[in-house]
């Protein structure tokens, strides 16, 4: 007799529908899987035998096929033992059961029990684009999946539960949609608690309302990890479709906690500067996110940025320029989101003192070349914000009075944001940082004025047609800050002394 049950691969962030076919024929009793299954998706069979025999069902002393199809789509995962078991035992005449509209995925324990998976949510997407009135999971994936309305989702505990509903003897009632709510939540440090650095603090106002890169310079211990520490307190809360975007990509590398099954706040990565490229961008033998997607709709801090190694800088090139990022093996190409804000901190030499004026630098002319160099040109070139932090002295450590909090900035981020969505309405884009050439010649006009500014910048500071595009996305940013409908001289003015370090 043939069965057959509907679950799903995990490929890259999406999910494929898989067929999972049983037969129980005569022969000798045996236990085949065909359908290019990977070593883990073999190993299910010893999981099945154990669960079904300790969940009081018989395993069929007959020869037992299972294929997973289409068999051109390599099989990875646990999620494939609950789909098995359910055909094995429907082939076999044990249950008798209509999932023709369901998807059903789940690791079996060997008492019978289910565990967790990656990837619910995009298993839920997939079911819902597909038609499918159903999905079984177990229930820790529920939460996540449920973020999807318009499809039911099963929480299952175990193969029990999940046979006694299908036979209509104790059944499950769905779960409800998962309310999403954005969390402003509680950040580490906010601006109030650092004294000065009133141009810094206006930089990362600029980044946040644009969505645009930044690095930090100067001496150690001048504050440049405590600014960018600070970053995420003013961002706006994420959107229902951003939670949806981040959720996801947590949901498929198992970075969920299973407290909250959302990711509510935008993400905050800072990976070690011994971290490879792999870690960064993605990859693997099979490719997974990197550090960059987990920061997708957040921040990316390096510090100590030229201590990374030069590959792995090198490989944010792709992504800071396209928000996303392409990862080819033998097997595929997959592609990942990546768009971030890369805030970066760096010290001006190997002892960092170069551009202190108050402490003596020990390094050479040549150390210090070598040093900056660690970080392209064509790397820099796609930081919008360059900024010197220089050290504080005792007054201004000292200084007693009101400083703006995170939360008056972000009030006014938060606005520039919503102008930005009205603005790109019609396009895909979200923030200033992403604007298409196009864009740029639409919503970036100059006065006479303002045109020979750029004019007078690009041919004396030798800047590059990235460097030009990008300094009008800046000084669109700060125009709409200052309310301005049009970008004025004096906007151009204050977005030319963050560029140039770059030239």
């Amino acid at each position: 007799m043939l069965a057959k049950v509907f679950t799903g691969a995990i490929i890259g962030l999406e999910a494929e529908l898989i067929e999972v076919e049983t037969d129980i024929g005569k022969g000798r009793p045996v236990f085949f899987m065909v359908g290019l299954a990977a070593k883990e998706v073999e190993e299910s069979k010893d999981r099945i035998k154990a669960a079904l025999l300790n969940t009081d069902f018989e395993l069929p002393k007959h020869r037992i096929t299972v294929n997973l199809a289409p068999a051109n789509i390599r099989k990875q995962g646990s999620s494939y033992d609950l789909p098995i078991a359910l055909g094995i035992l429907m082939a076999d005449g044990q249950l008798e059961a209509d999932v023709s509209r369901a998807v059903v995925a789940g690791e079996l324990s060997l008492s019978g029990q289910l565990r967790p998976i990656r990837g619910a949510l995009s298993l839920a997407i997939m079911a819902k684009s597909k038609g499918y009135q159903e999905l079984f999971l177990p229930a820790k994936n529920a939460g996540e999946a449920s973020l999807i309305k318009g499809i039911d989702i099963y929480a299952v505990c175990s193969l029990n539960q999940l046979i006694n509903h299908l036979r209509k003897k104790n059944p499950m009632s769905p779960c409800q949609s998962t309310a999403i709510q954005s969390d402003p939540g509680q950040y580490e440090l906010d601006l109030a608690d650092i004294k000065g650095h009133s141009t810094a603090k206006r930089a990362l106002e600029i980044a946040a309302a644009g969505g645009h890169n930044i690095l930090f310079s100067g001496p150690p211990g001048s504050g440049k990890t405590m600014l960018a520490r600070t970053m995420p307190s003013i961002l706006p809360p994420l959107t229902t479709a951003e939670i949806i975007e981040v959720t996801q990509i947590y949901s498929i590398t198992g970075l969920l906690s299973a407290d909250v099954p959302y990711i509510s706040q935008r993400p905050f990565r800072k990976p070690h500067h011994t971290s490879s490229s792999a870690a960064l961008v993605g990859g693997g033998n099979i490719p997974s996110p990197g550090e960059i997607s987990l920061a997708h709709r957040g921040v990316l801090f390096l510090d100590e940025f030229p201590e990374y190694s030069r590959y792995a800088l090198e490989s944010l090139r792709q992504p800071l320029e396209d928000g996303k990022i392409t990862v080819s093996r033998v097997s595929g190409t997959l592609e990942f989101p990546a768009q971030f804000i890369l805030v970066a901190a760096m010290n001006p030499c190997p002892c960092g003192y170069a551009t202190d004026t108050d402490k003596e630098c020990l390094c050479n002319p040549y150390q210090i070349i070598n040093y900056q160099k660690k970080i392209s040109g064509p790397l820099l070139d796609r930081i919008d914000i360059h900024l010197e932090v220089p050290r504080l002295n005792f007054e201004k450590l000292n200084t007693v009075g009101e400083v703006e909090s995170s939360r008056a900035v972000r009030r006014r981020v938060e606005q520039i944001r919503l102008l930005q969505e009205r603005r790109f309405a019609d396009s895909p884009t979200l923030t200033n940082s992403e604007m298409s050439t196009g864009e740029i010649a639409r919503f970036c006009t100059l006065d006479d004025q303002g045109t020979a500014i750029i004019r007078h910048a690009v041919n004396k500071l030798n800047l590059s047609p990235r460097s030009y595009h990008r300094l009008l996305k800046i000084s669109r940013t700060i125009a709409d800050l200052d309310k301005q409908k049009d970008i004025q001289s004096h906007h151009l003015t204050e977005c030319l002394q963050y560029r140039l370090r770059v030239e």
